[in-house]
């Protein structure tokens, strides 16, 4: 038996496939659709949205401060503060730019001043970074002199040490394990017992707390 023909209605055209440029011209816009949902759903305050974020762009943050800071657990410090300030101000975040350009800047211009303040020879401030979407350079701004610098250093340490007192002893306790004690990520799982993973989120949880309450009251970041 002969096959009945096709006719024209019957034949579909396939669409000529994508070039390469288009293919990631579209992920980069499927990617920002879904970095303003999730933002305007952090907003209101859903808390799977900022894992959401937290979990896209964690090692590409983690990724970009460890090119200037060849330390692990003192760049995880550095991209967990990222995060908490990135998050404090998301509210600020402007859409018509990439939200991944404005974390990158917080993030870097974070470990920049964690560079001066330790005083790290680890990379050239004025060279410019590259990451996967594009080169970023950023202005240090300018030291001014503090009158009574001793009194406001003491005045600080003060109101920091009650922030963390007054924390659950459970974040209390990896804060000054991490930061008094200076014990690494590892150590600290190692002797309470906690996956590694709870050890990050109960740092990380606790930095936020101090964040939001110290931040009106001293300028530690």
């Amino acid at each position: 038996m002969s096959q009945p023909k096709k006719t024209s209605s019957t034949i579909r055209s396939v669409p000529p496939a994508k070039t390469r440029e288009e293919v990631l011209a579209q992920r980069r816009l499927d990617s920002r659709a879904e970095d303003s949902r999730n933002i305007k759903a952090a907003l209101k305050g859903d808390q799977v949205s900022y894992r959401a974020i937290l979990k896209k762009y964690h090692d590409q943050v983690y990724n970009l401060l460890y090119r200037m800071v060849h330390d692990k657990d003192e760049v995880e410090d550095l991209t967990q503060e990222a995060f908490i300030k990135a998050f404090n101000s998301l509210k600020n975040f402007n859409e018509e730019f990439a939200f991944s350009t404005w974390l990158y800047k917080i993030a870097t211009n974070n470990c920049i001043d964690y560079i001066r303040k330790r005083k790290l020879q680890t990379f050239s401030i004025d060279k410019p970074l590259e990451s996967k979407d594009g080169e970023f350079s950023f202005e240090i701004p300018d030291s001014t002199y503090e009158p009574d610098k001793t009194l406001i250093a003491g005045q600080r340490s003060k109101i920091l040490e009650e922030a963390v007192n007054a924390l659950p002893e459970k974040y209390r306790q990896v804060i000054l394990m991490r930061h008094t004690e200076d014990k690494d990520y590892q150590e600290i799982a190692d002797e309470l017992k906690l996956p590694l993973g709870t050890v990050k989120a109960h740092i990380f949880r606790a930095r936020d707390i101090l964040y939001r309450q110290l931040k009106k009251k001293i300028h530690l970041y």
